[in-house]
């Protein structure tokens, strides 16, 4: 929202503007990306207190030097779980600051699906007082589906409050479209509750009449298109499409073509998901900015797609721009190919220099309660019985490379004993998921093919979206292991082989965030990569990777703390086929 301002302030904005003061600050020989004319010129930036006010030639009383660069607005990323980068709101910052992201429009749906209306007012409270915009999208899925056990349940009763919070923009992803076609009173109240609101989609392969149903309602951005054919379709159709480049989810090469000078002004570019050891080794926009241009996008187009495009359908009338009035969130760059940020401005103060940041950043708030309650007493383990079959043929998820998206594979299992089992030579685990939240001793129950695992067992308490715990393993023994281990650390990733933990990132902070830096957390996550990889995966992170195999609103088959899902069917399958 603008901030109110006296007739004093105006008319000292008007003299300065006019060159007749000086203005607090003078970025200077700065080649300026202008992202209405689409032009590189170079002009003189005026700043007083935290606006823009003027282009050209001015006096001010401190001068920024920004000859032999361009200088862009600060960019902002439309759609982010922030809780997917492992860290605190305060350490995301650090780390994204100096790169040249100054806003971030967040999702809190992981931290609400384990802590409710508690997980989303600690993110509002750990973001206030940061060189950085963090916006919230109130979480339309706390549960998600009907098919799993989540830690809590928001209807539009419980957020309705929460959108005359200033930095709540409207309601996140509507991932249950299955609630919206089949018009479920809860979905559909919280649209309702959100009418003169931003509405964010969420809406995987839909097509035809029901995507035109969904759209119907109010919901107006798309970022899960994995197709050129979905892309261009969702485009014609009047939605916003925002093109993914996260840690697991990679559609930025398939996308890009639909791209154009007549439909640029409806893309952006977002992240969705990026993890600690991406966002250290790659960065985060920035890192999206490169590889948009290496894949043959313009640069000034790449720079529009994550500042003036996102800042226009978010309804962000102050932010996406470097001119007269706007907020003067600023990022000098030394090029336009790997986008290296020599400074960053936010509300006109240099808060970042060279890749540092430059401020003190509030500590987060006190960690929130405990997030753990296995029912150990009603666990019964994870032995499949087979039926009395010799071959059991069965439902088996399968993974694809760089998507969210599975397929449905039907394979006949390995029996031992009586009881299906893991098969290495074709790269079959087993998959649990066992719900930590109520202590209902739930444990849900199939087989994943292409994690690549030999031996062992990894596990995770980021299972999207309702964060049970999901585990992987090539027997029962390391696979109760790695679920003890997770539940002692309060949450996190963990590997596990011949009972023994080889590797561990704990998640303390409702078993998603860590309470250490980035580096810190980083290195955590790349000894835990490095156990994956010596227990047979070959999969840039198999722990992301497992953390949607029990996502029941992204197709074709999931698993959940209550059993196996079909998503397109949206309804529970046996393991086994008759």
């Amino acid at each position: 929202p603008k901030s109110a301002e006296s007739t004093m302030d105006l008319e000292k904005k008007i003299s300065v503007a006019r060159g007749e003061q000086p203005a607090d600050l003078v970025i200077r020989g700065g080649q300026l990306i202008n992202v209405f004319s689409g032009e590189f010129y170079q002009t003189d930036i005026a700043i007083m207190e935290d606006r823009v006010v003027g282009l050209g030639s001015y006096d001010a009383r401190e001068v920024f030097d920004a000859a032999g660069c361009y200088v862009a607005p600060g960019f902002i990323d439309a759609h982010i779980h922030l809780e997917s980068s492992c860290l605190t709101v305060p350490e995301f910052a650090r780390a994204v600051v100096p790169l040249g992201t100054t806003t971030v429009v967040a999702d809190p749906h992981e931290i609400a699906n384990v802590l409710g209306l508690d997980g989303i007012t600690y993110m509002l409270e750990s973001s206030k007082g940061l060189p950085l915009n963090v916006l919230f999208m109130l979480p339309s899925c706390v549960p998600a589906t009907e098919l799993e056990t989540s830690g809590a349940r928001l209807d539009a009763r419980n957020l309705a409050p929460l959108l005359r919070h200033p930095r709540v923009l409207g309601l996140a992803e509507v991932m249950n479209y299955a609630g919206v076609l089949t018009r479920s009173p809860r979905v559909l109240a919280k649209i309702k509750m959100a009418h003169d609101h931003m509405i964010d989609g969420h809406a995987p392969g839909l097509t035809g009449h029901d995507l035109c149903a969904y759209i119907g309602v109010g919901i107006r951005s798309d970022h899960e298109c994995t197709t050129l054919q979905e892309a261009r379709e969702k485009l014609r159709l009047g939605m916003h499409v925002l093109i993914r480049e996260g840690s697991v989810a990679k559609n930025m090469m398939a996308l890009l073509p639909a791209v154009t000078p007549l439909t640029a002004r409806r893309f952006g570019i977002v992240s969705d998901d990026r993890h600690p050891t991406d966002l250290l080794a790659e960065g985060h926009l920035n890192g999206l900015l490169k590889k948009a241009v290496e894949l043959g996008l313009p640069p000034l187009t790449a720079i529009q797609m994550v500042t003036i495009n996102a800042a226009t359908f978010l309804s962000l009338p102050e932010l996406g721009a470097v001119a007269p009035g706007y907020r003067a969130d600023i990022v000098v760059l030394e090029e336009l190919r790997e986008f290296r940020a020599r400074a960053v401005f936010k509300d006109g103060r240099l808060v970042a220099k060279n890749g540092r940041l430059l401020t003190d950043h509030p500590a987060a708030p006190h960690r929130p309660r405990s997030s753990f309650k296995i029912g150990w007493e009603r666990f019964k383990g994870f032995n499949i019985p087979a039926g009395g079959q010799d071959v059991a043929l069965a439902r088996v998820i399968d993974v694809v490379p760089d998507q969210l998206v599975t397929r449905q594979a039907v394979l006949p299992l390995m029996v031992q004993n009586g009881k299906a089992v893991a098969d290495p030579v074709r790269s079959l685990a087993k998959l649990a998921v066992v719900e930590r939240h109520k202590g209902t001793g739930n444990v849900g129950l199939g087989f994943v093919r292409g994690l690549g695992l030999r031996e062992g067992a990894i596990a995770s308490s980021v299972a999207h979206d309702s964060h049970n715990v999901v585990i992987a393993g090539m027997n029962d023994t390391d696979m109760l292991a790695a679920l003890k281990a997770v539940e002692r650390l309060g949450g996190g990733f963990v590997a596990v082989k011949e009972g023994t933990v080889l590797a561990a990132v704990p998640l303390p902070i409702a078993g998603l965030l860590s309470d250490l830096p980035l580096e810190d957390v980083a290195k955590q996550m790349d000894e835990a990569l490095a156990a994956a990889r010596a227990l047979g995966s070959l999969l840039p992170n198999p722990f992301m990777t497992l953390s949607f195999l029990a996502l029941p609103v992204v197709p074709a088959l999931k698993l959940t703390d209550r059993g196996l899902v079909d998503v397109e069917l949206g309804t529970f399958v046996p393991l086994f086929l008759s």
